[in-house]
Parts: C-alpha cells; sequence; structure tokens
C-alpha cells in the first residue's frame, strides 16, 4: 500500500510509520514540527518529510489509506484533499486494529501503570519465545520500536490509551482495539481539556468492558474502589456480558538491604522493579501472560533483568550515596504512588520530588487541588511549571502560593522559572539522597545529572 501520514511526528504515529515501511508498504507524511528522537529515526529510514508544514499537493488518488493523528486539525489541508478524494482515513488505533483482526489482542488500560504493566507482559513473552506483536508508549529495552505488526504472530500486545482516536473520532483509542484479554489498572480523572466531567471519565472504561469480545477475560484491579464499582456497575447494567472477570491485588513481595525480592509460597525472585503499585501491575500482568501461555515460574523469573520502560522509574544514576529517577509520573495518583514507591525503597535517604506540572489537567485550577498529599513521604518536594507554557495552552495564570497550598507538604516549593528552580535544587547536598524527577515535559531543556554535578 501506499500510506501516508497526516503528523507523523508523534512518538507511536513515527514508530507506526516506520513498522509499515519495514513491511514493505511505500510510507510518506506530513508535520508542522517533528523533535527528537522521531527527527533523526525518520530521516535514516528515508521518510523524513523535506519541509515542516501541511501540503495538500501531497495528497494524490494513488495514497491508497491516510493515517490521520490527533495533533492534526479539521482544517489541516492534508485531511481536507483526502476527504475530497474519498481515500481511506484511519486514526491509528483503527488502524492497528485492522492489522491484527485475526490476532488474539491483549490491552492494557487504566489511568496509570499501562506502559509498565504492557512492558512487562512483553518482556515475558518475549523470554518464553512467544511471538507477539505490539503497541507499547514507551521505549523497552530489547524491542527495536515501540509498534511492531507481523503477518504471523499469533497476539498483540497493545497499551490502552482513553484519549481521543482522532480529530474525526472522538472516541477513545482503547474502544477500536476489542480485547481477548484486557486488564484495568486503576481509574483517576485524567484528560480534563477532553473528558469535562469525573462520570464522562468513568464512561468511557465502561464502554472499554462492553468491547471486550465474546469469552473474553478482564483482569481488574480489586484494590481500587473506582475500578470495582466500574466494573459492577457495567456488568448490573449488562448481566449478558460474556466476559470472565479475573481480580488481582498487589504480589507479595519484600524489601532487603534496599532490594526487592517477589515472594511465591517459599520461593522468592529477585526484582529491578520496586513499589506497591509496581506491584500491583506485575499481578496483573503475569495473569495476562499467563493467558498467552507464559508459565507463572517463568514470568517470574523473566522480571530479573526487567528494567522497565523508559522514562518510567528509570534509575539513571546510583553510585550507593546518591540514586537520581526520572518517571513521566504527572497526574495526582501517579505521583502519589511514586513518591510512596521511592520512599518505602529508600527509608534511610533523604528523598526530593521534583515535579513539573505539564499537562492541561495538572495545569487547571480546578485540578490541582487533587494533589493533595500526593507528595508525602518526600523529605522536600518542588512543584514547577511555566507561564510560558501556560500562555501557550491559554490557560490563566497560577499563583505559586496557592499552588504550594494546594499540594498540603510542609516543604513545598512552588516556582515559575527554570533557571530559579535548577539553582534550588542544587543547594540540596547529594550524599545520601535520592533525586525523584516526575514529568511528562521536559524541564526546558534541563539535563539534571549535569546540573548535579553527577556527570
Amino acid at each position: 500500500m501506499r500510506v501516508h501520514f497526516i503528523a507523523i511526528g508523534g512518538a507511536v504515529m513515527h514508530n507506526l510509520a516506520l513498522t509499515l515501511q519495514k513491511k514493505g508498504h511505500v510510507v510518506s507524511g506530513s508535520d508542522d514540527v517533528i523533535y527528537e528522537p522521531s527527527r533523526t529515526r525518520l530521516a535514516e529510514a528515508g521518510i523524513l518529510p523535506d519541509a515542516e508544514g501541511w501540503y495538500a499537493e501531497k495528497i494524490t488518488p494513488d495514497v491508497d489509506a491516510i493515517i490521520l493523528g490527533m495533533h492534526a486539525r479539521m482544517d489541516n489541508p492534508e485531511l481536507i484533499r483526502a476527504r475530497e478524494l474519498n481515500i481511506p482515513i484511519y486514526s491509528f488505533p483503527e488502524f492497528i486494529y485492522r492489522e491484527s483482526e485475526n490476532k488474539k489482542r491483549i490491552v492494557v488500560a487504566g489511568s496509570h501503570g499501562k506502559t509498565t504493566t504492557t512492558s512487562m507482559i512483553l518482556h515475558a513473552m518475549h523470554r518464553a519465545g512467544v511471538k507477539t506483536d505490539y503497541l507499547v508508549g514507551a521505549s523497552i529495552e530489547g524491542f527495536d520500536r515501540m509498534v511492531e505488526l507481523s503477518a504471523d504472530a499469533p497476539y498483540i500486545v497493545i497499551e490502552g490509551d482513553e484519549y481521543l482516536s482522532s480529530p474525526l473520532d472522538m472516541r477513545s483509542k482503547f474502544l477500536h482495539y476489542r480485547p481477548h484479554v484486557a486488564i484495568i489498572t486503576g481509574i483517576a480523572w485524567d484528560h480534563m481539556n477532553v473528558f469535562k466531567t469525573y462520570e464522562s471519565y468513568t464512561e468511557t472504561f465502561s464502554l472499554f468492558i462492553k468491547s471486550l469480545e465474546k469469552g473474553a477475560t478482564l483482569i481488574y484491579n480489586s484494590l481500587d474502589s473506582e475500578v470495582v464499582r466500574v466494573v459492577e456497575e457495567t456488568f448490573t447494567e449488562c448481566p449478558d456480558l460474556d466476559v470472565k472477570r479475573v481480580p488481582y491485588a498487589i504480589h507479595p513481595y519484600e524489601i532487603v538491604d534496599n532490594k526487592v525480592n517477589l515472594v511465591d509460597g517459599e520461593k522468592k525472585y529477585p526484582l529491578t522493579l520496586f513499589g506497591r503499585h509496581n506491584m500491583s501491575n506485575l499481578d496483573a500482568a503475569w495473569r495476562a501472560a499467563e493467558c498467552a501461555g507464559v508459565d507463572k515460574e517463568k514470568f517470574y523469573e523473566s522480571l530479573a533483568d526487567f528494567k522497565g520502560a523508559k522514562n518510567r522509574l528509570e534509575r539513571t544514576y546510583d553510585d550507593g550515596s546518591t540514586v537520581v529517577f526520572k518517571d513521566f509520573a504527572h497526574a495526582p495518583s501517579k505521583v502519589r504512588a511514586t513518591v510512596a514507591a521511592v520512599k518505602e525503597v529508600f527509608a534511610d535517604k533523604r528523598v526530593v520530588a521534583v515535579m513539573e506540572l505539564h499537562t492541561y489537567s495538572s495545569l487547571n485550577k480546578d485540578f490541582i487541588p487533587q494533589y493533595s498529599g500526593a507528595a508525602d513521604g518526600a523529605d522536600a518536594a518542588f512543584v514547577f511549571y511555566s507561564h510560558h507554557a501556560m500562555q501557550i495552552k491559554r490557560m490563566p495564570p497560577l499563583d505559586p502560593r496557592w499552588v504550594e497550598g494546594e499540594f498540603h507538604h510542609p516543604a513545598v516549593k512552588a516556582v515559575t522559572e527554570i533557571e530559579e528552580l535548577r539553582e534550588e535544587v542544587k543547594k540540596i547536598p547529594v550524599k545520601d539522597t535520592v533525586f525523584l524527577f516526575m514529568s511528562s515535559g521536559s524541564w526546558d531543556g534541563t539535563d539534571w545529572l549535569s546540573e548535579l554535578g553527577l556527570k
């Protein structure tokens, strides 16, 4: 096929483009801005657009399919031209389903923990020699890309995002996948810019449950009261739903000398993962992997060298005294779980939590009160948000002192200038300290290891 991507620069979009090119398709694309690493990877494959921007002349009658990214707008000239020519237009989740209709689909959904849980399943299946396609939201060690589509893999493991599919399709992405095995890790209101009410957010998870294939298995977090409520209410509403329910909780584990062991009866397995939230993710992951034929003990053994997904509680420095983590955490539930996990393992060290508010939700004044107590466990906490970023998002300014009050932490400081944040963090002694940098943004290009003098 000849496939054109509108908004090719996105993390998943450019990975899907590379995958389709590998399969022999002719791939082209456009975007108004393309960042690294997408730019270099597309250039190396010979499919980096000659110039940034949108060009209607790229859309010709010989294009077989358009894959439309959420970043594009309805008035995009390429989209308008494609519709005039009646070229089939797909969102990427629609296209993923199209390519995996004959596979057994394992989909991981939830407000948090999706990437780590998906990565664990993939790692275990890879170690067990079970061939699978996949779509995951971050880079994983041992996998070349974030997307793989093949002709012969009997399975596909998909990280199921609840965000919208495309400008033409305002459904949640995960509603396209029709899982045979589904996981719901947790429900906590997110994406307030598109889910204006909490009820509309939880309703999309109910629709997800209803979208499961007949005879499917639903693996759900029994310790999350909202997950349990949504599951129970959905099955009450649809008593004939042909889906097997499998609740999970926190897998038994122990911490000895800052190291974590998984406990299964008399047996113990060393882990690189830590934190109660990851032990919960693990409990879900082994049940899903088991549905793909992975032996439980082999699953446990495989996690000894599982380093997690990039930017998910990723340890970037550790000399025994100073430890530095970076994490994608930005929503309140993610921040709360990540800070608690670090403090549990490093109870004998000073924990410094530094978080960047970057998303529409996290910068929304009505949403920020949900961060109350999120930094509990940290000995010092910083909250950074850029006035410039807020202006770009057309959001009203936030008073730093008000933000500090909403976190309800005795040692929190809100900062709006990156230089000030750098200076404040550098005042903290690095000896016997764990630094935890949490953001879905870029810290205005800050290299924290360099700032702390650790490289």
